[in-house]
């Protein structure tokens, strides 16, 4: 078994800024703080993904929204990588940073179902991450005109899970030291 890696996609402050709430917020930010608590005590290499827009307000480098969240502060030896679409591999470093890391499973989390943590999933599929874990009640998203963020995310799980992802619930998620 090669190296799991917790990949925390978008976890930015925009995210909590908005008049609208993410979708159970508070339970997302709490399993969010328990997987890094996890992957940090197990020595599991934490990456974080950050979104940079220059055409959007929210996600310009170095606006209010742009830096990853306080609830999960990144450590100074843990990687951020930028990305400017809604596939953290796509012109990114991180097929680069998960080659030098021996990575093999990553474990997915962060924000938003629909765009940038499904796009991630796909993709990373598709690069050849085949046994890949979706925490399950560790991402969220905000209603949208056509579904709630409830519908959403459980069409995300259903459609991901068991097809380009394993979905796993943050209690069920285990770290091993590599």
């Amino acid at each position: 078994m090669g190296q799991n890696v917790l990949l925390l996609i978008d976890v930015q402050q925009a995210m909590f800024m908005y008049d609208e709430k993410l979708y159970r917020e508070q339970e997302v930010v709490a399993n969010l703080q328990q997987l890094l608590t996890k992957a940090r005590a197990a020595g599991t290499p934490v990456i974080f993904v950050q979104h940079t827009d220059e055409t959007d307000e929210d996600f310009r480098e170095n606006s209010a929204g742009w830096p990853i969240a306080d609830v999960v502060r990144p450590l100074p030896h843990e990687r951020i990588v930028r990305k400017s679409s809604w596939d953290s591999f796509y012109q990114t470093e991180l097929q680069h940073v998960l080659q030098e890391l021996g990575a093999d499973q990553l474990v997915i989390a962060g924000m938003q179902t629909e765009f940038c943590l499904d796009t991630t999933c796909r993709s990373a599929y598709s690069l050849g991450y085949q046994n890949n874990v979706l925490v399950s009640d560790a991402h969220s998203t905000f209603d949208s005109k056509v579904l709630s963020s409830e519908q959403i995310v459980a069409h995300h799980n259903a459609v991901l899970g068991n097809r380009f992802v394993r979905l796993l619930a943050t209690a069920d998620v285990h770290f091993s030291r590599a």
